[in-house]
């Protein structure tokens, strides 16, 4: 083998390293945020916050529990501008690893917190310091894989690298949808208000040992290196982004908004809760369809991503964006028929949508911002949009279908979204594989950027 050919060769092995510790590091890490959004859906009502249900009644309870798993999501702008602000200044790998062990820890110990009836008020607080703690971590955690990802990857395929890290994510709720239907089944249903919800938590802390492994061994982005060598860091990294590409943030989020809301229908709970609250169907089977429900996004968010390098980024985002807004209406009308079968369908056919409008955002958003603020853009455009979009997507679905009597309301709701979320996507600059270092004064803001620093 020739230098040249053993050079490219160990530059794939370490793409695919990087590829990989993102991927790993992800899954972990909305494994832990997709456990809690099931249990919130299953058993944190009656545990937790019983007496609301027993004042107010029980769409009350249950909420206030959809509310917990919004709560944590207004701390993720906080999580990712302390991230970004030492990703920016100090490098993106620090923070990966530290964001990981914050998540894994305040997910195990979700995974101890007595109930209401041990500790009465205590229990319901704690619950939702950890849901903060959760919060914090994963405003701070995505934008740092994401980077990683598509700094290291080559210039034609950082759609196909970008979307390691974003399928982590249903492969995370794959995984957490998994492990709650494997102890549905295998418990009693006292047993699993007594102990069981408990073990997904728990098991936790031996996923984050191995995301620890992996984590450490990656290298620093090559981006980041290169861009604090031709300039030197941003001294308020985050007050510079704001100052130069404010609208790109809100172009990034509104796109965000529009996907996460859609997708936190399945996710969050929001369906789960539905079909077995108000349809009255068996929970194990509705988790071994929310479970076949993420394999197809893996496929999806996968395939959004590659396509991106081929036809760009936008031109994946607006196909996606197509088949939320034909399909949200039916899908609601085939879960309402109690078919399996039909329901399975359409949670199939929304996963295309949900994917091709999510596989891209990696590369997208990277390719959007400056290197020297890119960590800040990134993760904020990320977090604001979580806010907007999936926060409180179930709690608003639940309110809408007890006041409208109909789930119409609810894909009425997710309609709107989408559509703001297809304008956003019009308004941005395509860029795919276009440069990203620090020379690349094409992207918006970067040429006053690079003059501000040099003053």
């Amino acid at each position: 083998m020739s230098d040249r050919e053993h050079t490219r060769e160990r530059s794939r092995r370490d793409h695919r390293r990087v590829a990989v510790g993102t991927l790993i590091g992800t899954t972990i890490e909305w494994y832990d945020f997709f456990i809690y959004a099931n249990a919130a859906a299953l058993v944190l009502t009656p545990l937790f916050f019983e007496p609301f249900v027993a004042s107010y009644g029980e769409l009350a309870g249950r909420l206030i529990s959809f509310a917990t798993v919004g709560v944590s999501f207004i701390f993720r702008p906080l999580g990712a501008a302390v991230a970004g602000h030492f990703g920016d200044k100090l490098g993106r790998k620090a923070m990966l690893v530290l964001t990981l062990v914050l998540m894994g820890g305040a997910t195990t110990a979700i995974g101890l917190v007595p109930s209401f009836d041990s500790i009465g008020m205590w229990g319901p607080i704690l619950l939702i310091v950890l849901r903060v703690l959760q919060g914090f971590s994963a405003g701070g955690e995505w934008g740092g894989a994401a980077l990683m990802a598509v700094e290291h990857a080559p210039a034609h395929q950082r759609g196909r690298y970008g979307g390691f890290p974003q399928i982590g994510v249903p492969i995370g709720m794959l995984i957490a949808t998994a492990v709650l239907s494997i102890v549905t089944m295998t418990t009693s249903e006292q047993q699993f208000l007594d102990w069981g919800w408990r073990v997904p938590f728990l098991l936790s802390v031996v996923l984050v040992v191995v995301g620890m492994a992996i984590r450490l061994g990656v290298a620093e982005s090559p981006v980041f290196a290169e861009a604090e060598d031709a300039k030197p860091a941003v001294r308020l990294p985050l007050v510079q982004m704001f100052r130069f590409n404010g609208p790109q943030v809100l172009q990034g989020a509104l796109t965000f908004a529009a996907n996460n809301a859609a997708g936190y229908m399945v996710t969050g709970g929001y369906v789960l809760s539905y079909t077995t609250a108000e349809l009255g169907m068996d929970r194990s089977t509705i988790l071994n369809l929310v479970t076949l429900t993420s394999a197809a996004w893996v496929v999806t968010t996968m395939s959004g991503a590659i396509l991106s390098d081929r036809i760009g980024r936008t031109a994946v985002y607006k196909i996606g964006f197509a088949v939320l807004l034909i399909w949200v209406f039916p899908m609601f009308w085939l879960i309402d028929t109690r078919s399996v079968m039909l329901m399975g369908l359409a949670m199939l056919v929304f996963s295309v949508g949900i994917g091709f409008s999510y596989g891209p955002q990696a590369a997208m958003l990277a390719e959007m911002f400056p290197a020297h603020v890119r960590y800040s853009g990134a993760g904020l455009s990320y977090a604001f949009g979580a806010i907007l979009g999936g926060a409180f997507a179930p709690m608003i679905a639940t309110w809408l279908q007890a006041a409208f009597g109909s789930t119409m309301a609810v894909s009425g709701y997710l309609f709107g979204l989408t559509v703001i979320g297809m304008i956003a996507a019009f308004t941005i600059k395509d860029r795919t594989g276009k440069s990203l270092g620090a020379e690349a004064l094409d992207i918006p803001g970067a040429a006053k950027l690079s003059a501000a620093i040099d003053r």
